[in-house]
């Protein structure tokens, strides 16, 4: 049991492996009862581009069709 917790304990200490192809970001928070590491993938941009830019290239377009005649109806001075 001992040694499993000394295992443990080392493998917390213990600096996550990085690969060389892909930098990630990291951000640490060291506190006397919490350790965090928060890694984010350089990727992340593009997969969360990829992932917002429809549903938001749909609202502008939903939002200009809605405007359009709004604008000509109040630009005509009716």
């Amino acid at each position: 049991m001992n040694q499993r917790k000394d295992t443990y304990r080392a493998a917390l200490r213990r600096e996550p492996r990085t690969t060389a192809s892909r930098q990630a970001k990291v951000t640490r928070l060291h506190t006397r009862y919490v350790r965090v590491t928060i890694e984010l993938d350089p990727a992340l941009q593009s997969n969360l581009t990829s992932w917002v830019a429809p549903p938001v290239s749909a609202l502008l377009q939903a939002g200009t069709a809605v405007l359009r005649p709004l604008t000509s109806w109040y630009g005509s001075g009716e």
